[in-house]
């Protein structure tokens, strides 16, 4: 039987996020072969529903339905279980290339997206309290003459926004403009000064995304594919994907598995279009809040508390789940109704990138977390 805190462990492999819907991409230049991307799960995904506590006495009945899902999910160690739909990223957790973690959150413990959301991604320690995100402050630890930023969005996440310069790049819905059309607006721009640098930028990024959004971008392989192309060897180094649909208030069994599933071609594609890159890569996935321990009346979940996040790539010291594991009995859930936060989202992004990147753990939770009053997490993350 697993107690309350405990650190479990297991041999396995990575995993990604799916996505519904358009998704986001953010990425910046650094003078370093490392690369980071973070994956956000916009909505607040289930991590009861993703790595289920299955030897938890209390999870079978408390879960219903719901647990018919993990029968033929991937275990991790004795007492976690991945959801079935994650089948390429249980083969990254079996080559030791992916850290689960639960019970964690970050220090917002209400219950509105917004609100949730601006606090995971300023780094604050309630919701507008800062104005800049612990992305765009991160780059300001690394090279500045190399810290460049690119959206791919029309507009750029709030996690890259701030004093760091950051560009945007969003595929037009509108019909695409002719070779011809492209040579001549290139050759009538090849003598002003300012503007053949912006728009060279403008078209090397072009050229860089091909065409993977085709579609509209709900295909996880494509946009894992077009990230992979953005890291590449003449591309970004920091990437941001943003990912939604998990607000799973209904039928979140089958919702849940397409999500999920997006997710793990998401993270293959990745994987497979960054080849021996991917061996300094940390992917991490996370969410603003997690959903109720009991499903509701409609086959879903409401808005709760703590979740699971994701530490996934070949820069990750993996095969395990890290878990003061709190218990599902009601007397120790929040409020009787959720999952209790036990582990600090900022302290584990912040241990996350300083051991990535070399960072003084001290200075990276100082910038990246500045209200936080904890400490960057010192447990091996990544591999050296």
């Amino acid at each position: 039987m697993i107690s309350r805190r405990s650190f479990i462990s297991a041999t396995g492999a990575a995993a990604g996020l799916a996505t519904l819907g358009l998704p986001k991409m953010v990425l910046a230049r650094a003078a370093t072969d490392r690369r980071f991307v973070f994956i956000i799960q916009r909505g607040a995904a289930d991590g009861l529903h993703i790595v289920a506590p299955t030897g938890d006495p209390a999870y079978a009945g408390l879960r219903g339905d719901f647990a018919q899902d993990l029968a033929s999910g991937a275990k991790l160690g004795t007492f976690f279980t991945l959801h079935p739909a994650l089948a390429e990223t249980a083969k990254l957790y079996s080559d030791k290339q992916a850290l689960f973690v639960h019970a964690v959150a970050s220090p917002y413990r209400d219950r509105s997206h917004f609100d949730g959301q601006n606090v995971l991604e300023t780094g604050g320690s309630a919701a507008y309290r800062l104005r800049d995100g612990w992305m765009n402050r991160l780059l300001g630890l690394l090279p500045a003459d190399e810290a460049k930023a690119l959206a791919l969005s029309t507009t750029v996440p709030m996690a890259l926004r701030g004093s760091h310069e950051v560009s945007s790049y969003a595929q037009s819905q509108l019909p695409s403009p002719s070779d011809d059309l492209l040579t001549r607006v290139s050759a009538l721009y090849a003598a002003d000064q300012q503007l053949h640098g912006l728009w060279s930028a403008a078209m090397d990024t072009r050229m860089m995304a091909g065409d993977p959004m085709k579609g509209g971008g709900q295909n996880g392989a494509a946009v894992g594919s077009l990230a992979a192309k953005m890291l590449g060897p003449d591309g970004a180094r920091i990437a941001m994907i943003e990912t939604t649909g998990w607000d799973t208030h209904s039928g979140q069994r089958g919702r849940l598995t397409a999500q999920l599933r997006s997710l793990d071609q998401l993270v293959a594609a990745l994987k497979a279009g960054l080849g021996p890159d991917w061996a300094n890569t940390l992917v991490v996935v996370a969410t603003e809040f997690g959903r109720t321990a009991k499903p509701n009346g409609t086959g879903g979940t409401d808005h709760g508390q703590a979740s699971a996040a994701m530490l996934l790539g070949g820069a990750v010291r993996g095969g395990m789940v890290m878990a003061d594991w709190p218990g599902l009995a009601t007397a120790s859930l929040y409020e009787g109704r959720d999952l209790k936060p036990t582990a600090d989202l900022d302290a584990l992004l912040a241990g996350a990138l300083a051991q990535h990147y070399g960072l003084e753990p001290a200075r990276a939770m100082a910038t990246l977390f500045p209200d936080s009053r904890g400490s960057a997490l010192r447990q091996p993350l990544i591999s050296t």
